[in-house]
């Protein structure tokens, strides 16, 4: 059984437990999730896999459990162990009863405010979470004896991390206000120099800050978001869907902008919809 995001969206909200972060973390973090499968093994003795298509940020993947498979485009990677997955290729991970993970979904790690750290260095695999949070902290995770007591632990390290590091010109905050405003405000084709004047920074600096930040450019980081945000529209409320809503200029624009992110295998799950779309604004 293969549960894929946006279509499976029940799977995802009951089975994946998901606590938004503290108030001074909440421009890095979108969520702290842990694995709740123990009533699915029955169903799925063989196990299942979850696909996810790109996004923007990063997860960091702490194993509670026994062994998992992940795969990013055509390549599988057997986890034993922890790590740290950029977000930005579609992935699916397979999984087999025992599985039990806890993760934290960033926009952007606070570990940059720690270490030298040029995260589009970062792409294709998943690597080591060892890499990046010091492994007395994992060790403390692992021990916790609850998913609120793992989430305080990385929350009191995260905000240590902040404290140290605060200003309003640092890069991260930089980029992260912009990811926000953009998201916010369905921006999502507003130039590099026009960014980058807003803070009084060259285009080029600004697009370096988002390669040291986010692993990516910021026309892909808002492309990303766009088309998320736009797909999650379109499958949960196709009635009042519209393309102009994120800037696209007719309905073909958008259809081939869906086809690009969208993987041929689940498109098929979108006909409905997108007949639909063909009606309301033929």
């Amino acid at each position: 059984m293969q549960h894929i995001e946006f279509f499976h969206i029940d799977h995802f909200e009951n089975n994946y437990h998901r606590i938004p972060p503290p108030a001074g973390l909440s421009h890095l973090v979108e969520f702290f999730w842990e694995t709740r499968f123990d009533n699915l093994w029955q169903q799925y003795p063989e196990g299942f896999s979850d696909a996810q298509f790109p996004n923007i940020g990063y997860t960091y993947i702490i194993n509670l459990g026994t062994l998992f498979v992940m795969q990013i485009g055509d390549k599988k990677f057997p986890m034993k162990t922890d790590g740290f997955l950029p977000r930005y290729n579609a992935i699916e991970c397979f999984h087999q009863p025992g599985n039990h993970l806890f993760g934290i979904k960033f926009r952007i790690s606070p570990v940059i405010f720690e270490k030298k750290v040029d995260f589009s260095e970062y792409k294709g695999y998943i690597f080591p979470l060892s890499y990046l949070l010091d492994q007395s902290i994992i060790d403390k995770v692992k021990k916790a004896a609850s998913f609120e007591e793992r989430i305080d632990v990385l929350s009191q390290y995260f905000l240590s991390l902040l404290a140290n590091f605060d200003g309003p010109m640092h890069p991260v905050n930089i980029v992260s206000e912009i990811l926000e405003d953009c998201f916010q405000r369905n921006r999502f084709t507003v130039s590099i120099e026009t960014l980058a004047a807003q803070f009084k920074i060259s285009s080029r600096t600004l697009q370096r800050y988002f390669e040291i930040c986010t692993g990516i450019t910021s026309k892909q980081a808002l492309q990303v978001m766009r088309i998320r945000k736009a797909t999650a529209h379109i499958a949960n409320s196709p009635h009042d869907f519209h393309y102009s809503l994120y800037q696209y200029y007719d309905h073909s624009h958008f259809y081939k902008h869906l086809k690009q992110f969208l993987q041929e295998s689940t498109l098929k799950n979108l006909q409905p919809h997108l007949k639909l779309l063909e009606s309301l604004h033929k």
